[in-house]
Order: C-alpha cells, then structure tokens, then sequence
C-alpha cells in the first residue's frame, strides 16, 4: 500500500497545478503552468479549453517518469462554461466566471424567481448572476444564436476534461451551482424558465464516482478516474477542512472563505450547498483577490511579490481600496460595481497603494465572512488557508489582524490539486476516509495571530471602508450604464 500513488489535477483561473502524492501525502511530483486568458471586450473574459488540456496531457507526462498511479481525480474553477457540440468540439471560447456579459441576462431570470422559490428550490436564496449557468445559456440564446443552435453540451472546465479524458460525460451536484435541489437532483421548476436549457446539462453523479479509466491515448491509459467537486470543496480537503465548525480562507485570482455547518439561516449573497457526506458548506467567494495585487503589479510596472513585499503596515490616513475592478459576488453580487480608492493624496505612493489593495481584499473577505457567520449560524475561532495569495507572509498577517482571529497557512500553494488527490484515494478505497485522510495529508505551516493593535485599527477603518461601497454605487452603477 505505501508504494500506492494519488494525483490531483486543478484546472484553475490562471494555471494548471497537478501533484502526485503516496498515502503518506509525501509528494512524488508536482505541476503548474499558466496559460493565457483574453479580454476581448469590457466585461469579457475568455480562455481556450485546449490550452486546460494541453498542461494536462503535459502534467500526466511528466508523472509518468515516476512510476504508476492507483487513481486520478480532477477539479476546476467553477461558472466557467464551455460550449460544445455532439462530440465535444468547442464552439467558441469558454466563458471565465469573472465574465459579465451575462448580467443583464441573470438579473431578468433572478427577477423571475423569488427568494422563497429559491429556497424551496435550492434550499438557499442563491443569486442567478452573470456567472449562473443559466444566464450564460440565455446570453447565448440571445446574443449569439448560431452557436446555440450547435450546442449540445454546456459544461464546466473539469466535465470537458473528463470527457475527453475518459470518454464519459458526467458531472457532481456539488459543482453544479445553483442548479439542483437539497436532494441533488437537478431543479427542474428553475431550469424550466429557459427553453433548452436542461438537455445541454451533463448528468449527475456523485463525487465519489469511478467514472471509468484514463483512456488509451493518454498517459497512465487504465487508471481509474474519480470524478471529484469544484475547486472550493476540493480545495476543502486539501487545506485539512472536514469537520462540522471549521472555517477555512482560500486565496487566488478571488478569495473564497467558507464554513462547515449543519445548521442554516439563508442569507441573501451566500451559497449555501446541500448537506453531502454529512457535510454542508456555506461558501463565500468574492471577484477580485490576488486578481486586484495583479492589475496594481501591471499598473506600477512591479511584480505582485514586490508589492506585497513592500507594503509591510497600514497607517491611520492610508487610502481605502475598492477591490470592486470586476464587479463584486459575494455577500453584494453587483456586477457593476467599480474599484476605487478614496482618501489618496499627493503623499501617496505605490507603497501606500499597494497596502490599501492588501488591505481593500482583506476586507472585502471579512464582510463575506461576517455574511457566512450568520449563515451558518457559527463563529469559528480559527481558519484554515491556503493558496498562492497566502504566499505573502505580510498578507497573512494582515488577514489575520482584519479578521480578528489566528489563521493556520497551510504548506503548499496548491489545495486544489492536493484535495483531488484525496478524493482520488477515497474514491477508490485507497485511503478510508474524508476526514482522516485530509487531516494526514495536510501540514501546517505557520499560524498568524491577530496583533491587537493593528485589529483596533482594522476595525476603525473597516467601518469606514463599509461605507465606501454604497457611497460609489450610484456613479458606478452610472458609469456602467455608459459602458
């Protein structure tokens, strides 16, 4: 048994990472790579899935220098949609989750649904936003009806892998937001609202489903694939989260935080997923985290570890940031709200700047999280983190001084993948359990404690930059009318 191996892929925002692991969580091999991302138009957000399957095929060619597998499991960014014909073939390029075009689309079809449906419905009155299935589906039926016509298949970036991986078409309830019951059937009353909607959706299955094998073109042809969850619930596993109370802090291209709570009291911004393994996740996740320091990085001409190097404390008068460059999901979904700084004066200069955007996304998490507390109906002393946007030690801290409470950094920037590699092991047998495998395969790395000086001052300026947002909204929202 210790000379089994596991791999967990990610197909993420910004990269491709892949690690090969033994039973002991030592990891044999890892991966990552990036890949473009296009920005045709205002509010368009575009990738090529050939680019996704290119580095896997490159990340499951290196492995295979390091012997056999015992199983894979993939995950992905979620409400990133490809469109696809009969065979699979890609009608155009995929729809990112940060893409807007669909706003006008999702809030005619929320419109059409009220809260308490949605929560007969979904068990939680999730928003149908610019990134909802369903408003990529209507955006298409509308604006680009050639293609719609052709469509066969709308899936998210880890289904199509699948497919062309295996040669099964599947996907898990869990990642299928916002469009199945608490039973995990899909909501056929919701989906209803758009013709043609429910024959395009892939079928479900549960996560722990050996989809088949690793067909023969491929590397590690045979080996049995685990058809795994969305990044977040992998990425669960991978930061050692899966226990009723935890609370966990994950940081990329967006911050995503969630709680493990059995109970629930629906709030209006928050997904909150049905109960599965005897889990339910009240998740949280915003637009814009790493992705703010990486638009500043390309405005100032530094790279991201410069800024975040530099920006070593916030005084009393430092600007307030905005991290709104996107829009923003949760707890406000707003997509045409803007970033911004106030307070900026002549004595400003990137150092300051570049600690108001740490600071800007560190509070734009801290208002989800207080949104998720009542959800979930728990305060959680302490949270689990992980990601490349906890690299910085200086951002760690700062989370940890806005949050008010210690923040356990995980080792490695890759939850994701190290999650799907434990569900590969549970799926298969290989490794018995959820909770004993993710709490033996995941290390510490350092716990960041508040600075209660630095948390006083927190506070006083969180009330202020709390105020920031419906101060800008009418000329933003203006502003977005323009464009």
């Amino acid at each position: 048994m210790s000379n089994l191996r596991l791999i967990g892929i990610d197909i993420g925002t910004t990269s491709v990472k892949a690690v090969m692991i033994d039973l002991s969580g030592q990891r044999i091999a890892e991966f990552s790579a990036r890949y473009p991302t296009q920005r045709p138009a205002a509010g368009q957000v575009e990738q090529d899935p050939e680019d996704w399957l290119r580095l896997v095929r490159a990340a499951l060619e290196q492995f295979a220098d390091h012997g056999s597998a015992a199983a894979l499991c993939l995950t992905s960014q979620v409400n990133t949609h490809v469109f696809t014909d009969a065979a699979l073939n890609v009608l155009q390029p995929a729809i990112v989750w940060q893409d807007g075009r669909a706003a006008q689309a999702g809030a005619a079809l929320d419109r059409s649904v009220s809260a308490e449906d949605k929560i007969a419905w979904l068990g939680a009155p999730i928003p149908i936003d610019a990134s909802h299935a369903l408003a990529r589906m209507a955006w298409m039926q509308a604006a680009r009806p050639e293609i719609w016509d052709r469509t066969a298949h709308v899936l998210l970036p880890r289904d199509w892998i699948l497919a062309r991986l295996t040669g099964v078409l599947l996907t898990d309830p869990i990642s299928a937001v916002g469009l199945v019951t608490p039973a995990f059937t899909y909501a056929d009353d919701l989906i209803a609202g758009l013709n043609g909607a429910a024959r395009r959706l892939a079928p479900l299955a549960d996560p722990f489903t050996v989809v088949g094998q690793v067909s023969a073109s491929w590397p590690f042809a045979g080996t049995p694939v685990v058809l795994g969850v969305m990044d977040a619930w992998a990425s669960l596993f991978g930061l050692g989260v899966a226990q009723e109370g935890e609370a966990f802090y994950l940081s990329g291209t967006s911050e995503v935080l969630g709680i493990i709570s059995g109970d629930l009291f629906p709030q209006p911004g928050i997904i909150t997923f049905p109960e599965w393994r005897g889990l339910r996740l009240h998740a949280a996740p915003t637009q814009s985290g790493g992705a703010s320091l990486d638009w500043a990085a390309r405005l100032l001409g530094r790279s991201t570890q410069d800024l975040a190097t530099m920006a070593m404390s916030v005084t009393d008068d430092a600007p307030l940031f905005l991290p709104h460059l996107q829009g923003e999901r949760a707890p406000l979904w707003d997509a045409a709200s803007r970033g911004g700084f106030a307070g900026l004066t002549a004595s400003h200069g990137p150092v300051e700047m570049a600690a108001a955007i740490l600071e800007g996304v560190a509070f734009s998490a801290r208002l989800a999280f207080e949104a998720l507390e009542r959800s979930a109906g728990a305060q959680p002393a302490m949270l689990r983190a992980g990601g490349g946007g906890f690299a910085s030690d200086t951002w760690a801290q700062l989370r940890a001084d806005v949050l008010g409470r210690p923040i356990q950094r995980v080792e490695g920037s890759d939850p994701g993948a190290i999650g799907a590699a434990v569900m590969a092991g549970v799926g298969t047998g290989s490794l018995t359990d959820l909770v004993s495998a993710s709490r033996a395969l995941v290390q510490v790395d350092r716990i960041f404690t508040p600075r209660p000086s630095e948390s006083t001052r927190a506070d006083t300026r969180y009330a202020l930059w709390r105020d920031l947002y419906g101060a800008l909204r009418p000329t933003n929202h203006a502003l977005s009318a323009l464009g």
